[in-house]
């Protein structure tokens, strides 16, 4: 898979489209010999009809000759994790409990895509429920690897070029593990900043919606579409959507600060990772320096558990009640914690995601993004399991904005991603300072 074809950038596939110097058809059959390439080996989709996606894309094409279609991801196939709502495809969440459930309507990150001029490409494999329990797909920089969880799917349909884009989850670590282990940019936007609508709810308070690119720059330009308020979820605010497209791309005013953040878990890390991360501060000297989390940050990894597994339990009644003998162990398991959890714990863990976010003020005064491993190490053996989302798991709590690089590799080869991290509300000086960190390390 390392030998892939690349697409160019996807700004500059939408533009040519958009000119009728290239179409959508074409874009779409290239997609389309790539999956039968790859998809034996990769198994990413849960769902994909080559003709569906052919017919749209022609559809596309008919109507920008009329001039009736177009917009910053026009005619750009995108890959949707497999418990986001696509009108008319199957959305089965990645377990048999709703095997054969058809959306009837599309989720709002879909109907958003839609108007950008994207079009969905197929539904992506989820682990079980977008929890613990891993499904077919197979990381495709070595099938015996994991590709990380729950967004297996949408991260391995990017690093295998089946796919230019793709959504996922994370509630954990759903996002920026599985774009680590794959080697490709996965972005977690800010709590609220993409809505939920159409969306399985695992944990409201902790669910958010993200991306998967092979750059920066173009996890913004997809990002940006999805961005905007839905009155059906009230995380969401009527606020302007910040350009993270053209800030992203743009110059930074001043040469970025990195705040180091090693973790408590340091020690957890594998010993080829941890190397790689200091030949990595070696090489930003002087725009990297370490710093400490603030007093209390690491017991949010308790505070985010008590709040996920209740839940996880509340949203998942269902599903335990008809049909707990068909859940995993974990997943039972889980459910199990959850329900035994009291109403005053689940509100003091909630209580405590403002002051923490505050906290971290103190810092982004001072630097413009924290710098932290993204993973424990390189992916796991695929028997496993999809891997620890221990070093994601304080930024998911604060619902503080992140992206994970691929911009290191482990002592077996295979990627290792950089993660940073930056001020809630902050998402477009957190990509424009991912890019630069992407240039400088590639044109030092």
């Amino acid at each position: 898979m390392e030998n892939r074809t690349m697409l160019p950038s996807v700004s500059e596939l939408s533009s040519r489209i958009a000119r009728g110097e290239s179409s959508a058809e074409t874009l779409a059959r290239a997609l389309m010999a790539r999956v039968q390439e790859c998809e034996p080996s990769v198994q990413a989709w849960a769902w994909f009809d080559a003709a569906h996606l052919l017919a749209q894309a022609i559809d596309f094409d008919e109507r920008r000759g009329r001039g009736e279609a177009g917009g910053p991801l026009a005619g750009l196939p995108v890959a949707v994790k497999d418990i986001i709502d696509v009108a008319g495809m199957p959305t089965e969440d990645g377990t048999v409990l709703h095997a054969g459930r058809i959306a009837d309507s599309d989720a709002a990150v879909i109907a958003a895509l839609r108007r950008a001029g994207g079009l969905p490409m197929g539904k992506t494999v989820t682990t079980e429920l977008a929890t613990y329990a891993a499904g077919k797909t197979r990381n495709p920089h070595d099938p015996s690897r994991s590709p990380g969880g729950s967004s297996s799917g949408s991260a391995a349909a990017v690093a295998a070029g089946m796919a230019p884009l793709a959504i996922g989850t994370q509630t954990n670590g759903s996002v920026i593990r599985p774009a680590a282990f794959c080697g490709v940019v996965g972005y977690k936007p800010g709590f609220g900043c993409i809505p939920r609508a159409g969306v399985l709810t695992q944990s409201p308070t902790l669910d958010h919606v993200g991306v998967f690119a092979r750059s920066v720059e173009d996890a913004a330009l997809l990002a940006q579409a999805l961005f905007g308020h839905d009155a059906r979820d009230p995380a969401t605010r009527p606020l302007p959507a910040p350009p993270l497209f053209d800030i992203a791309r743009g110059e930074a005013p001043a040469l970025p600060r990195f705040a180091w953040v090693a973790t408590p878990w340091w020690d957890r890390m594998a010993r080829d990772a941890q190397a790689a991360f200091g030949g990595l501060l070696e090489r930003l000297a002087g725009a990297a320096s370490p710093c400490e989390l603030p007093t209390g940050a690491a017991d949010a990894i308790g505070w985010h558990r008590t709040i996920m597994e209740a839940e996880i339990a509340g949203s998942y009644e269902r599903e335990y009640e008809r049909g707990r003998d068909r859940l995993s162990d974990s997943l039972r398991a889980q459910i199990e914690r959850g329900r035994r959890i009291t109403a005053v714990e689940h509100r003091r863990a909630v209580e405590r995601i403002g002051p923490l976010n505050r906290a971290f003020d103190a810092l982004f005064s001072d630097f413009d993004a924290i710098l932290t491993p993204a993973t424990l190490g390189t992916a796991p053996r695929f028997e496993d399991g999809t891997g620890d989302p221990l070093m994601c798991t304080l930024w998911t709590y604060c619902g503080m904005p992140a992206v994970s690089l691929p911009l290191l590799r482990g002592g077996d080869g295979l990627p290792l991603g950089v993660q940073l991290v930056g001020r809630r509300g902050d998402d477009a000086r957190l990509l424009r300072t991912a890019r630069w960190l992407v240039a400088h390390l590639e044109n030092p």
